[in-house]
């Protein structure tokens, strides 16, 4: 009979975690174009797969959704029990790819449409796959195959819509891998069900090439996990390089997405950016650096006669200083300066002068004195030498005057004065420079710079010198001129000697005086002296004067830093008794859901601090979110040390829904300040990507650091987890919050190993009342984690976060193990409901276990509080004893409401058999070299006689002891077999 549909209805599927080694999903097509490696549909002639035996799965020719032709196969032998019938395609070639996607459609119909065939119709088939790095011919071999999963339909037709022509047309994708060989084979086998293969799609996923940033980045397939991400580094494009010490890099996502880059690309020096790609800049255009943006025009009295420049050249007669940017302008040297006038006092000359008219376009002009002496002859002239002085200085004047000092007497001389800029020295034509001619008088003595201390008293000082070595005529007299070293207006005082000797008197006792000489001729005054600094003596009373008020002195010393030290006692006293009080007494804070705000924007701004994506640097990626990807970074604020940061980013092509959704976290968070709950650092609105920035939690999610680490905590350090996580949610319910997904995955670790709860995408607020709860309608609940009233009711309160508490609880002390193990959801949903509880984790103190049974008490008012949960960790961990417990005691209990998706452990035949089954077929040889040959021998083993077999991975001895307790007690309440537990 013919089964394939002829009018066929598209139903959406469900994502859910995948699994390995071979994984399976419920995945719809993305966007991303994937690349197709079989396509039943796209195929018009026949496929020829191997079917076995030949009258089962058949062949057949129909028509899809959109009434194209296409090639089926299909298979309805319900008449018949024990069917067994296999069809397999050909070989499949996989490229690159580790990891395969499978989409299945089909048609089943209902086999209570079909009369007569009650116990021999099924509803579901296998699906299965064989590596191969070849084809290995038509035949088929069962025992070669690995099974991927059972497909079973969500819709089925009855004979009714047969005679419609319509039905359901069902959609399942599964995920196969990582594969290692060149290709592989699929197969399915049917028992018996009344199924049409509509079409089959083997595809996998890679991310296309692109360019981002400038740099390169190929195709890449996809990782080989579910959660990998694949880092690949790009190649910037031509004519563009590196960012320094910032390498592009991006991370190709398992879904074929390109996550946030890394680093980038910069067009060099004489290129600019134009999309992707690096052009030069034009005639008359340059670019001085890669950090440049976008190229300029070549600044005044420069050019450039090419393409892709970095800088331009100057024009003739303009130059550019070796200081200069590129950027500046080209510039000339200054003309002479201007009215320039002297005046002549006997050998001292002061030169004035006005700035030149032209500067050069620059404004670094100074100016240089260069002095001749001359003879009585034309053009003998020569330098004036190092005798001569300037003040303030003969080059680099930015004043426009100076003088010049102890010239000789009756002598010819020329001075130039030249304007100078940073492009003189540059530049190849004639100096410019104003000039004058001078012929000296009389010659003042030169400088007195021998001067000796004779005689040093309290009040007087007596000073002796030399005649200068130039007296240039008769001295008649000398000047003393003396001031106080540290007087701030420098009064100075005189004093006459007609001798090279004097006493200067009225002077202070115990003061620095500064003492400068000269000599008077006819010719006037010569130059003071060099300074020569002498300190009076210390008068012998002053100095009694002074013991005597060192005792007066200390007194009140003393009194006064008491009474400082009165202050402070004082003040700290008042300081810690209103510390004291703020701890005794602390405000009371409350919650306040952000959905209540009419503008969500609003309510991210008042809870979250707006940061500036300046200060934060982007490190590397670490996963992907619900809403983009997790990256690790530093946050480095004004005035503060760097830290280390989480952050969130929104991946490019959001709605404003889930920019609403993604930021409602960060208004969660920033109301909360708590050591047991993970900080919010702030959020990233006004730039993009939109970022929410959280603290570093080194050690990642807590069940993930668990099952790393199995085993190789202390008792005392798991409860001491217990207690962190219990406080945070303590801290979270007296705000009158409900997280609604506590759970493991979702509390952080440190690397001092403290817990704290985050990931608030699922909490909402509950109202004052004690009683109200949340509602809601639809949604995605953790079921293993959740309240039974929550599940059935959709309400949430503080009593169903204690219930997830219990189950957290369970996770810590099993070191991360799944809850309820492989239990389907619906099955846990009724074993809980009929009273079931999970059983103790290996070597769990009973106390704790206590308590998690405490949390799962399926009246919500008989649960306890987190304030109590907090009293009771508190307690235990003060008292180590009450957690001691011999190794092996807290089994699997006995109960009827057993995990009915788990295998029949009574249906096996042999202790092999067994161990495939929970996939410890490695220790086969182990059990069989000890004497287990049967699962009654194996069903009264202990963690001793496990260990004693050489299993020493303590995960897969907690695996073999928890399927050896669930072995006892299917035996002892299905069969009464004895079986001591």
């Amino acid at each position: 009979m013919s089964i394939c549909a002829i009018d066929i209805d598209m139903w959406p599927v469900t994502n859910t975690q995948p699994r390995a080694p071979v994984r399976f999903n419920h995945l719809p097509l993305g966007f991303l174009s994937p690349v197709i490696l079989l396509d039943s549909k796209a195929q018009q002639t026949e496929l020829e797969w191997i079917s076995y035996p030949p009258n089962g799965w058949e062949e057949i020719s129909g028509l899809d959704e959109n009434y194209t032709p296409i090639r089926t196969y299909q298979v309805c032998q319900v008449m018949e029990p024990n069917q067994n019938n296999w069809l397999r395609t050909n070989w499949i070639e996989k490229g690159d790819a580790q990891r395969i996607f499978v989409e299945l459609k089909f048609t089943l119909r209902d086999c209570n449409s079909l009369p007569g065939v009650v116990g021999t119709c099924k509803e579901t088939f296998n699906l299965y796959y064989q590596e191969t790095d070849s084809e290995v011919g038509r035949s088929l071999r069962e025992n070669q195959y690995v099974k991927i999963d059972t497909i079973a339909a969500d819709e089925s037709f009855t004979q009714g819509d047969l005679g419609e022509r319509k039905m359901k047309l069902n959609t399942e994708v599964r995920i196969i891998g990582p594969l290692s060989r060149r290709g592989f084979y699929l197969a399915f086998q049917d028992v018996g069900a009344c199924i049409a293969l509509v079409s089959v799609k083997v595809y996998y996923k890679k991310c296309w090439s692109i360019i981002e940033n400038l740099a390169t980045f190929p195709d890449t397939v996809t990782g080989s996990e579910f959660s990998s991400l694949v880092e690949v580094e790009g190649m910037c494009v031509s004519d563009a390089e590196e960012e320094a010490d910032n390498s592009p890099k991006m991370h190709c996502s398992a879904e074929g997405e390109w996550l946030v880059p890394i680093g980038k690309c910069i067009c060099k020096a004489g290129f600019h950016q134009k999309g992707d790609a690096c052009e030069p800049c034009g005639r008359g255009f340059y670019k001085s650096s890669s950090q440049d943006l976008q190229c300029s025009r070549c600044p005044a009295h420069s050019f450039n006669d090419r393409e892709g420049s970095w800088r331009c050249d100057c024009e003739d007669g303009y130059y550019r200083a070796l200081s200069d940017p590129p950027s500046v302008a080209c510039t000339r040297p200054p003309s002479a300066p201007q009215n320039l006038v002297y005046n002549i006092n006997q050998t001292t000359v002061s030169l004035e002068w006005s700035p030149p008219a032209d500067t050069g376009g620059r404004n670094d002009v100074s100016y240089r004195v260069i002095c001749r002496r001359c003879s009585w002859e034309p053009e003998e002239c020569v330098p004036c030498g190092p005798n001569v002085g300037y003040s303030p200085a003969q080059s680099g004047l930015v004043d426009t005057y100076v003088t010049i000092m102890d010239l000789l007497a009756h002598a010819n001389y020329t001075f130039e004065v030249e304007a100078v800029n940073g492009v003189s020295d540059l530049s190849r034509t004639q100096r410019l420079f104003a000039a004058v001619s001078i012929a000296t008088g009389q010659a003042a003595p030169s400088q007195v710079s021998e001067v000796i201390k004779e005689k040093v008293q309290q009040r007087s000082i007596q000073l002796s010198w030399q005649e200068p070595h130039q007296p240039n005529g008769v001295i008649t007299e000398y000047e003393i001129k003396y001031y106080e070293k540290d007087q701030k207006d420098r009064i100075y005082s005189t004093v006459r000697s007609k001798s090279t000797s004097a006493t200067v008197n009225n002077l202070k006792p115990s003061t620095a005086y500064v003492f400068q000489i000269r000599a008077f001729t006819e010719a006037g005054y010569g130059t003071y002296g060099p300074r020569l600094e002498i300190t009076t003596k210390e008068e012998a009373t002053a100095a009694i004067v002074s013991s005597e008020q060192n005792p007066v002195i200390i007194i009140a010393v003393v009194a006064v830093a008491g009474t400082i030290i009165l202050v402070f006692m004082v003040f700290g006293f008042i300081i810690g008794r209103r510390y004291a009080l703020a701890v005794k007494f602390p405000g009371t804070k409350t919650y306040i859901d952000p959905e209540t705000y009419e503008d969500p924007n609003r309510a991210v701004h008042q809870f979250a601090k707006e940061l500036d994506a300046s200060c934060i640097k982007i490190e590397r990626v670490i996963g992907a979110g619900e809403f983009g990807e997790v990256c690790s970074g530093r946050l480095k604020l004004p005035g503060k040390r760097d830290v280390s940061v989480a952050i969130k980013t929104l991946k490019v092509g959001y709605t404003e829904k889930q920019r609403r959704e993604f930021l409602c976290e960060a208004s969660i968070m920033g109301q909360f300040d708590h050591p047991n709950v993970v900080h919010l650092e702030g959020v990233v609105t006004r730039g993009k990507p939109v970022m929410i920035v959280i603290e570093y939690m080194e050690n990642g999610s807590l069940d993930a650091f668990l099952r790393k680490h199995d085993g190789q905590f202390t008792v005392i350090q798991l409860v001491g987890m217990l207690r962190g996580i219990a406080a945070g949610m303590r801290y979270l319910s007296d705000m009158g919050y409900v997280h609604r997904d506590l759970a493991a995955r979702n509390i952080l670790v440190n690397s001092n190993l403290v817990c704290k709860v985050s990931d608030f995408g699922l909490s909402r607020v509950i109202d004052d009342d004690p009683e109200a709860v949340y509602t809601t309608t639809g949604g995605k609940i953790p079921v293993r984690w959740t309240a039974p009233e929550a599940i059935q009711y959709r309400k949430f309160t503080s009593a169903s976060d204690v219930w997830s508490y219990g189950i957290v609880m369970w996770e810590v002390m099993s070191y991360g193990e799944r809850p309820y193990w492989d239990m389907s959801n619906q099955d846990v949903i009724k074993a809980i409901e009929e009273g079931y509880r999970l059983p103790a984790p290996m070597d769990c103190p009973p106390g704790l276990h206590q308590l998690m049974l405490d949390c799962w008490q399926k009246d919500r008012a008989e649960r306890p509080k987190f304030d109590q949960i907090v009293g009771i960790l508190d307690k235990m961990i003060r008292n180590p004893n009450t957690l001691k417990t011999p190794v092996g005691t807290c089994t699997r209990p006995i109960s009827p409401l057993l995990d009915q998706s788990t295998p029949d452990f009574t249906a096996f035949r042999s202790v092999g058999e067994w161990l495939e089954a929970i996939k410890m077929e490695r220790y086969r040889d182990n059990f069989t070299a000890a004497g287990y040959s049967s699962l009654e021998s194996v069903a009264r083993m202990s963690i001793e006689d496990v260990m004693s077999l050489g299993i020493t991975l303590v995960g897969h001895q907690k695996k073999i002891m928890s399927s050896i307790q669930t072995m006892r007690a299917q035996m002892l309440h299905l069969h009464g077999t004895g079986v001591q537990v």
